[in-house]
Order: C-alpha cells, then sequence, then structure tokens
C-alpha cells in the first residue's frame, strides 16, 4: 500500500516555501509518496518587482511544478500552506483551492486527512486566523483536520502554535528557524503517520467485514 500526500502552498518571499519544504521531509520520513507544489502566482510582474525578496524568491522557484487539482485527487491526505493576508489564505492559494469544485461534488476530498501551516510579517499577524480560515474550507469538504495540537515538544520549542506551524517573518524577513523546521517536519510526519494509520484499519476492516450476500445468509441460517 502506497500512501500519498501532497504538500501545496504558495510563498511569496520564501518563508512558507522553506515551511512547506520541511512538511515534506517529515511526510517522506514516514515513508510516504509525496509531491511538493506550489501554486500558481497570480501578481503581475509589475507588481513583484516593486519587492526585491519577491522578485528573487520567484525567480529561484521558478522550476518547482505547479499545483493542479489533480494533485488533490491523487493524493491520499493534503497539507496546505500560506502566507497570512489579513488573517486569511493568500489569493493565490484561494483561488486554487475553488477550482476543487468537481471533485468536492464527486465526494472525492472528503475523508482525507489534511493539516495547515502559515507564516505573517507580525507577531499577532493572524496566524493562527489564517489557519481557522483554511479550516472553513476542509469542514465543507468533510476531511479530516489534522492539527500538530500539544502532542510533542517541537510544538512548544517553535512557538507553541497547537493549529499549525507558524513563523514570523519579521521586518529582515529571515525565513524560519532551526526550530520552526523542526516543527513543521514533525507536522508533516504526523500527518503521514496517522493517513497510514486510518488506511492501514480501513484496508483490514474491508478484508475482514462480510460481503453482503455472506451476511444475509449467515442472518437467514
Amino acid at each position: 500500500m502506497t500512501v500519498k500526500v501532497a504538500v501545496i502552498y504558495y510563498s511569496a518571499t520564501g518563508s512558507v516555501h522553506a515551511l512547506a519544504q520541511a512538511v515534506a521531509e517529515g511526510a517522506a520520513s514516514a515513508g510516504v509518496e509525496v509531491r511538493l507544489r506550489q501554486v500558481a502566482e497570480l501578481a503581475p510582474d509589475s507588481t513583484i518587482d516593486q519587492n526585491p525578496l519577491w522578485r528573487r524568491h520567484a525567480d529561484a522557484t521558478a522550476e518547482i511544478a505547479r499545483a493542479s487539482v489533480e494533485d488533490l485527487a491523487w493524493a491520499d491526505a493534503f497539507a496546505f500552506g500560506t502566507p497570512t493576508r489579513f488573517g486569511t489564505p493568500a489569493a493565490q492559494l484561494k483561488q486554487f483551492i475553488d477550482q476543487a469544485g468537481g471533485l468536492w461534488q464527486e465526494g472525492k476530498l472528503a475523508d482525507k486527512p489534511v493539516t495547515a501551516f502559515t507564516s505573517a510579517f507580525n507577531r499577532h499577524g493572524g496566524n493562527e486566523a489564517t489557519i481557522l480560515s483554511l479550516s472553513n474550507v476542509f469542514y465543507h469538504w468533510g476531511s479530516l483536520i489534522v492539527p500538530p495540537g500539544f502532542t510533542d515538544p517541537v510544538v512548544s520549542a517553535s512557538g507553541g502554535n497547537p493549529y499549525g506551524t507558524s513563523f514570523v517573518t519579521g521586518p529582515a524577513g529571515d525565513g524560519p528557524d532551526a526550530a520552526t523546521l523542526e516543527a513543521a517536519r514533525y507536522q508533516g510526519r504526523r500527518l503521514a503517520q496517522i493517513t497510514i494509520r486510518l488506511m492501514e484499519a480501513g484496508r483490514v476492516s474491508e478484508g475482514t467485514a462480510p460481503r453482503n450476500g455472506a451476511a444475509r445468509a449467515s442472518q437467514t441460517a
């Protein structure tokens, strides 16, 4: 049984990109197949060029595969990452999510584990609100939300966000520190491990449950 995890994210200046890589590493360490995908940029070049950090990151990550709805259909579990925009996900990630209506209507997003991570400029810049906002999507999908909680010391060591790994970039624009990256790896590993457990339990249940015909026969014997 191959378990598949899609790490789908948007990053403007690189902090969420670093978190996404760490989440993917953590998931892969649990023995699952991982797709790391960034969603398409919506901002025009003229806007990106006004921020040197944004332009540098856009150029440095141009070769990373773009996310598609097929990645959602492929995956057994998802991890979504986004910078916070006024306490909500970035428009780029939201635009991608809005394309998933067909899969949602077909029930192909239900019962799949999902987790989220984020980054903000200020300590009270909306990290928790952004993850909670994404959770509204997951409720509609019928997904199984897998937060890190306080299930490992690395969560507290990185700032103590039980909703999902988060980072405060600050004016210097520095990337996530070692403790935050370790928390992101843990979050990805936890998502993968729980997905494996759920899928193995489902396989055992399907293998041992009597078929409808056998059940009817035992009832009438």
